[in-house]
């Protein structure tokens, strides 16, 4: 069975980084999404969501936005978020690769189309390398107790060694870490 890997740690410690480093190693992908900060004069006002297949993007996220639920100052455009990143990783379950799921975290839960994709993605029989938030949610705590799902933390420390490490792990099917 393919890996399934959930990279965790801290805001700003490099998890989305690692996403990226992974994918430009030329690891075989499927497809999935990619958040990305909105800075405007130097200070972080949202989120971007983009299609990694496509390159089609939206805003997940933003300080201005009005309507929909809101985490922390933010307020969350559903409906742009199910129309790229939902979309997305659903499309990427019928081709080959690895699924990228960046990040499974409060903003995209608010999403139920979402969660459903995100144990699709689980389920299938493709590679899967996502992140997530250290904050508790009882979606988020049951995803680690899955057999097939390895998380692996990423710090200041390990965050250099930790793409070589993970496009190994992606590319095994035995499920055993190395």
């Amino acid at each position: 069975m393919p890996n399934k890997i959930l990279v965790s740690g801290r805001p700003g410690v490099g998890k989305t980084t690692l996403v990226r480093k992974v994918l430009a190693s030329g690891v075989p992908l499927a497809g999935g999404f990619l958040t990305e900060e909105i800075r405007e004069r130097g200070r972080r006002v949202g989120f971007r969501v983009k299609d990694v297949h496509t390159g089609a993007e939206a805003v997940l996220a933003h300080v201005d936005h009005k309507g929909g639920p809101r985490v922390g100052k933010y307020g969350v455009d559903v409906a742009s978020f199910e129309r790229i990143g939902v979309k997305a990783l659903r499309e990427a379950l019928g081709r080959d690769g690895c699924l990228i799921i960046d990040e499974i975290g409060k903003m995209e839960m608010c999403s139920e189309a979402f969660r459903a994709a995100v144990l699709a993605a689980l389920d299938a029989a493709r590679p899967v390398l996502g992140t997530i938030p250290v904050f508790q949610h009882p979606f988020l705590r049951a995803l680690p107790k899955r057999s097939d799902v390895t998380v692996v933390e990423v710090t200041v420390v390990n965050r250099e060694a930790l793409p070589q490490r993970l496009i190994g792990l992606l590319g095994r099917t035995d499920g055993v870490d190395s």
